[in-house]
């Protein structure tokens, strides 16, 4: 039997995906190299030395940011596509989620896209083994779809990612509204996956 947790397991909870939220921020703000701990530690009120009871280091903190995305996605798209009623309507659906992660988590994919090679090479291995799983999805999604070659699925995954991904680094602007956005991009994946 499990024992509930006490309000002092869900305050340093609540810390620690703080810090994460905050690392991931800074880290997309600054770069991994122009953020310290001491900064990361100050966003959410503590002292530097204080973000050791939750993580092992700035690098750790990194590898945890990464790390929990990763499993996010892999965990979330899968979810989405096991309640889709048929192939297509699994394709739609694994876009969607993927469109609004990369609309709701731009810090993220910044961070991803520049600081990946900052990781350990354990958190490093476990990033990229997530990141498989995630794309294998996809292409066993697509390949009911799309009468081709897996080599070919695979590159059509890749570069739908590419697009979607994108958008942190093409949107800055509040011109257009997030639906709008989403219409765009999830017509554009589409197009891409199965013409």
């Amino acid at each position: 039997m499990t024992t509930p947790p006490t309000a002092r397991d869900r305050a340093k909870a609540e810390r620690a995906d703080s810090l994460l939220h905050e690392a991931a921020r800074l880290f997309a703000e600054r770069g991994y190299s122009g953020v310290s701990l001491e900064d990361i530690g100050s966003a959410v009120g503590v002292s530097g030395p204080a973000v050791y009871r939750h993580f092992a280091g700035k690098q750790a903190l990194l590898g945890a940011v990464l790390i929990k995305v990763s499993e996010d996605l892999v965990s979330g798209g899968s979810r989405v596509a096991a309640t889709a009623p048929d192939d297509e309507g699994r394709m739609l659906a694994l876009i969607d989620f993927h469109v609004d992660f990369a609309l709701t988590h731009a810090d993220v994919i910044r961070v991803q896209d520049r600081d990946l090679a900052h990781l350990s090479d354990e958190d490093r291995a476990e990033v990229r083994r997530l990141q498989r799983a995630y794309i294998e999805l996809w292409i066993s999604t697509l390949a009911p779809l799309h009468d081709a070659p897996a080599d070919e699925l695979r590159l059509r995954v890749q570069a739908c990612f590419g697009l979607i991904n994108s958008t942190p680094h093409s949107t800055r602007s509040a011109t257009r509204s997030k639906k709008s956005t989403a219409t765009i991009l999830t017509a554009m994946a589409h197009a891409a996956l199965i013409s």
